[in-house]
């Protein structure tokens, strides 16, 4: 279909989206995208035939529920809540949550990445996208910030610089009066051995950063909190809806040193501003 070409990290979006257009497919999903089907099918009809046609992306599709589950609990409690979805990518949480219209919701992304999503996501009111890199924070200034904040990072830290990130989370702390920060980290090793991974490799993409200890973030803000962390690879969920090949194959994975949480989904929140402060490095 017409669109703008995308490059690099930008082509990881696909295969999330089909793994997500693939649960929706099972009799009984775990995620139940709609949106992800209907886009996938637009973009390749036939995603869900031939060899790749397979629910191993599931893993995926796990993360992105435990994203939504902490973003339903903040907006329930926040009815008021400005949400910044940064590298959302062709992911259609906006619409899978349906936040009330009391939500201001920013998705953003690169220029080429939004341009295909006006293409093949509906718009919404109290609903901005913004066409730009994460990284280069003018972007705040079209955001207001007199209200508690909900960030989520799906998929995107590891393909950040830790400076880059360092920054990214000390400028939305001092900008906001409150709020939740969640996304989701690789270990050390992912990231120094991710320019041989094959599917990264795919894509022409690699990890620029990795955090053995994510919930160490935290100690580098005065206003920062580690919460929690979700489960992934060993989701009750997963154990639970994903097919029996696909079950065994992530049972055995995890039984290798350091996968099990190879990708670890974290939670953070900020109190209401008490002093400055900004990240150390």
């Amino acid at each position: 279909m017409d669109g703008a070409e995308l490059v690099g990290v930008q082509k990881t979006l696909t295969p999330v989206l089909k793994a997500k257009a693939l649960d929706n497919r099972l009799p009984d999903p775990i995620l139940g995208d709609q949106y992800a089907e209907r886009v996938m099918r637009r973009l390749d009809p036939g995603y869900d035939r031939g060899r790749g046609a397979t629910q191993l992306g599931l893993v995926a599709v796990i993360r992105s529920l435990a994203h939504d589950t902490w973003a339903r609990g903040f907006l329930a409690d926040h009815p008021d809540a400005v949400v910044l979805h940064l590298g959302c990518g062709l992911d259609a949480r906006v619409h899978r949550i349906d936040p009330p219209a009391t939500v201001d919701w920013f998705d953003l992304d690169y220029p080429a990445v939004i341009e295909l999503r006006k293409q093949l996501l509906p718009p919404r009111e109290h609903y901005v996208q913004l066409g730009t890199s994460v990284t280069d924070l003018a972007w705040l200034d079209r955001i207001p910030r007199d209200r508690p904040l909900l960030l989520i990072a799906e998929g995107l830290v590891p393909y950040l610089t830790e400076a880059d990130v360092r920054r990214l989370l000390t400028t939305v702390v001092d900008a906001f009066p409150s709020g939740q920060l969640q996304f989701d980290t690789v270990p050390v090793w992912a990231w120094r051995t991710s320019r041989w991974d094959p599917t990264l490799r795919r894509y022409d993409a690699q990890f620029h950063c990795g955090f053995d200890d994510p919930a160490a973030l935290a100690q580098r803000h005065p206003r920062l909190e580690f919460v929690d962390e979700a489960p992934m690879y060993d989701a009750a969920l997963l154990k639970a809806k994903a097919p029996a090949t696909v079950r065994r194959i992530y049972r055995l994975l995890t039984l290798l040193p350091g996968l099990k949480r190879s990708t670890r989904i974290v939670r953070f929140r900020f109190s209401p501003r008490r002093s400055s402060g900004a990240l150390t490095s």
